[in-house]
Formats: structure tokens, sequence, C-alpha cells
């Protein structure tokens, strides 16, 4: 394809990405349940080319195809979605990827994402809750003045052994984070993961740490990344 420039017309950007489907990415990509089959360097390197285009954006994740919702999120502005935009937006996100990359790449820089963060924390949706957690460890990570960490731990001690996939995932991540910032609070985040157990038996691929929370903030703290 030339290279992109300009405005482009949302049945050209979809008729690339239909090209760039291959059969054996959307099998890999089946089994951690995201729905498409192009290759994420391939999809980066188109967002590259097309560039910044907030309309071209909007009007892709509006075809609800999940390809065409990564690239939105690659190429969108991120402070310009409302309030009530985004958080239609992270319950329409229900595969895995765009849930990431809307909460990561789009969220996370917006300036509603601190009242996002405490609306979608305690929501019903296990999906949308988990968007809400995935904040809050960002914040423990950098912004962790006025946030209750003793009553984060409390939180996760109760609720995530039973919690469902997704905010289970996330409320590990906040634990282990909790345990890796802030040293008062650690002993307890270590004990908190080794009685809980959860993803004590994740598959974890050799030179990778497991994200089993005792082992994560242990092998964090070693490599100096703790406080």
């Amino acid at each position: 394809m030339a290279e992109v420039t300009g405005t482009v017309a949302l049945n050209e950007v979809m008729a690339e990405l239909a090209a760039l489907d291959d059969p054996k990415t959307r099998e890999v990509n089946a089994r951690h349940g995201d729905d498409h089959g192009v290759n994420l360097g391939k999809l980066r390197a188109l967002a590259k080319r097309l560039k910044t285009q907030q309309d071209l954006a909007c009007r892709l994740w509006e075809t609800q195809d999940t390809a065409a919702r990564l690239l939105a999120l690659l190429i969108c502005r991120p402070k310009t979605f409302e309030r009530d935009r985004l958080d239609a937006m992270v319950r329409e996100a229900r595969t895995p990827k765009v849930h990431d990359w809307l909460v990561n790449y789009v969220v996370k820089k917006s300036p509603h994402a601190e009242e996002l963060r405490r609306a979608w924390s305690a929501d019903p949706d296990p999906v949308v809750a988990g968007a809400g957690w995935a904040l809050t460890t960002e914040r423990v990570a950098k912004k962790p003045e006025g946030l209750d960490l003793s009553g984060l731990l409390d939180v996760i001690e109760a609720e995530m052994k039973d919690a469902p996939e997704r905010l289970q995932w996330e409320m590990n991540h906040c634990l282990a984070r909790i345990g890796i910032e802030h040293a008062e609070h650690r002993t307890r985040a270590l004990d908190i993961g080794e009685r809980l157990e959860v993803l004590k038996d994740y598959p974890t691929s050799p030179g990778c740490t497991s994200p089993f929370a005792p082992v994560w903030i242990t092998e964090m703290v070693r490599r100096g990344q703790g406080k």
C-alpha cells in the first residue's frame, strides 16, 4: 500500500486490516481471548503511517471490529474523549487486548482518569472494575498520595481469591505493586499473596518473572525497583 497521508477513508483502512489478517496469528490470539489475526507490529506500523486522526479513530471504534479498535486506540487523541464516552468505551471493550490498550493508552492519559478510577473500582461489572483497579495500580506506583493502601490491602485480602479472572489479575497486580513500592506494607502484601496463592501456578516463560505476588515482589525488590 502506498504511504498513507492526509485523511483516509474508513473503507481503505478496513481493507488493509483485512489484508493483514493472518489465520495463524488469529489462532494464537484466540487462545488469549482476542478475536483478530493482525500482527501487532504491522498494526503499529499502519498506525505510524496514519498518524493521529481522531475522527478516523472514532469511526474505526464504531465498527466493533477488534483490529480496527486496536488501531483506533493508537491513532486517537486520548485527552479529547469526554468522561461518559470513556465509560461507554470500557463497557464495550470485551476482548482483553482492546481493554488493556484502552486503559493504558487512552484512559491513563485522560483528565478524567481519577474520577473514572473511583467510579469503576466498585462497578458490579468485573471487567469495568478491573479497569478501575488498573488505574489504582498506576496511582500506587506513581502518585500514591491520598490512597489508603491499608484499605486496598483489606479489599484485596477479602475479595481477590474469588474474583473473576480479569478483575483478579488486576487486583493481584495492585497487590504486587504495593509490596514492591511501599516497604512499610511489604510484609503484609507478601503474607496475603502466600495465603491466597492466586496465580501461584501460572505458567511463566523462562526468563520472565512469575505474576505470583510473593515471587514478583521479591524479585523486583532484589533488582532494586522497590523503595
